[in-house]
């Protein structure tokens, strides 16, 4: 692995600029001076619905799309200038899983490690399926493993160069439930060694899970770069969820609510500004009109209603 920096970002992306310009259509910008920093050391979520540019700067990073202005860095070295450096210093996981049915995952792991000029005697095949929990499949046909075994072989395939940056893109996709528990494991371990992760997801719980920070990419550009925690704070909503003592007729109204939802006989959901409100003006609110509550639950917004939010209103 390449020596670690001291201060510098792991990536670097300043005013990235992609334009498509088909013969005889109209050009499109797939990124719109897109500018970001992914720190060392930590699990940057980049978000973003389908189509917003994410997988072109992926693509970008890997060396296979040509961006038409800006500049990337990767662990210091310029993608254009310095091109074996950076891709030495970074492991790409495709969404789509590629690797030929007919090797072995050792042997996909050792093909790979050659293309890199990798040394035999230097290489870690054993290593990277322990790693990934793959060992006991040393010698099976990949075609022969489950899609899940194939994602985290795909994994070890990205790091037989041993680069210090790892860019998982959508790694859960298509799985289930303990397949994905089990590469959020693996995800957290690599990062406790020391790689800085990139992840792309459409499970905005998985992004709040794991990541450290994130960046949402809409219509090509940037429309937020803050912590998890930052993020999750602009939600201004709060939903209190109530039980009362007999049958609902007419809703609730007050000021404070800004929606009131009937979701059983007995039961409704008041949302509110948790800048301009809180909890006790709600069930004062309610106890005025007449109801007795028998229960009180009160859910959090998360990142999914940040998302929605600055996605919409960026549309």
């Amino acid at each position: 692995m390449l020596a670690r920096m001291t201060s510098s970002p792991a990536i670097s992306i300043r005013d990235v600029v992609k334009r498509y310009a088909p013969a005889g259509g109209e050009a499109k910008l797939a990124l719109k001076g897109v500018s970001f920093d992914v720190p060392q050391g930590g699990i940057f979520g980049l978000l973003g619905p389908n189509g917003a540019g994410k997988s072109t700067l992926i693509n970008i990073m890997a060396g296979l799309v040509q961006k038409t202005a800006g500049t990337i860095d990767v662990w210091g070295f310029d993608i254009d200038r310095d091109m074996r450096n950076a891709k030495r210093s970074i492991g790409i996981v495709p969404q789509e899983i590629v690797f030929d049915p007919f090797f072995t995952p050792f042997e996909v792991l050792e093909i790979q490690g050659g293309l890199y000029g990798v040394a035999k005697a230097l290489r870690r095949s054993e290593d990277l399926l322990k790693a990934v929990h793959l060992a006991d499949k040393r010698d099976a046909y990949a075609r022969t493993l489950s899609g899940g075994m194939k994602r985290r072989l795909l994994i070890a395939k990205a790091l037989v160069h041993a680069p210090p940056v790892l860019v998982l893109d959508e790694p859960t996709a298509g799985v289930d439930v303990e397949l994905r528990r089990q590469l959020w494991d693996l995800v957290t371990e690599m990062n406790n060694e020391g790689v800085t992760i990139v992840l792309t997801t459409h499970y905005l719980e998985e992004a709040e899970a794991l990541c450290d920070r994130i960046a949402i990419i809409n219509h090509g550009e940037v429309i937020a770069n803050k912590t998890t925690r930052e993020l999750v704070e602009m939600a201004r909503e709060k939903v209190v969820v109530l039980t009362l003592d007999r049958d609902l007729g007419q809703l609730p109204v007050d000021a404070a609510f800004l929606k009131s939802e009937k979701t059983g006989e007995r039961t409704i959901e008041i949302t509110y500004d948790k800048d301009k409100s809180n909890a006790g003006r709600v069930l004062a609110a309610v106890q005025q009109q007449g109801f007795s509550i028998v229960d009180v639950t009160t859910r959090e917004a998360d990142l999914e209603d940040v998302f929605v939010s600055l996605t919409s209103s960026a549309a």
